[in-house]
């Protein structure tokens, strides 16, 4: 986790969090100021990039002190070398495929 500077209010924290659909086992980044009103708009299917993989529970996060260090970890985390981080760390884990697809064995 992430450092946080001395006494910073809640509202100058931002949040990177990864969460993990327990309807196919696929993660979502983001990044916010507000992690627990977030993860209820995902639940709630008011986010169009996971309203169909609910529901998702928090799966990992840190907080840092500013948007722009949120946002940078954010990207970081979506890139080759972020993936290949977490799964070092054991973050994340690559998903079991069917030989017939998809997770649930549907064709793609």
């Amino acid at each position: 986790m992430a450092s946080v500077g001395s006494n910073p209010t809640p509202s100058a924290m931002y949040s990177v969090y990864i969460l993990k659909s327990k309807k196919d086992g696929r993660y979502y980044y983001g990044s916010t100021s507000d992690l627990d009103k977030r993860i209820k708009e995902h639940n709630a299917g008011k986010v169009r990039s996971t309203k169909n993989r609910r529901p998702l529970i928090l799966h990992y996060s840190e907080i840092y002190e500013t948007k722009t260090e949120a946002i940078r970890r954010e990207r970081f985390f979506k890139s080759v070398d972020g993936y290949i981080w977490l799964k070092s760390k054991g973050i994340v884990v690559e998903r079991a495929v069917s030989p017939h697809g998809g997770p649930d064995g549907k064709n793609r």
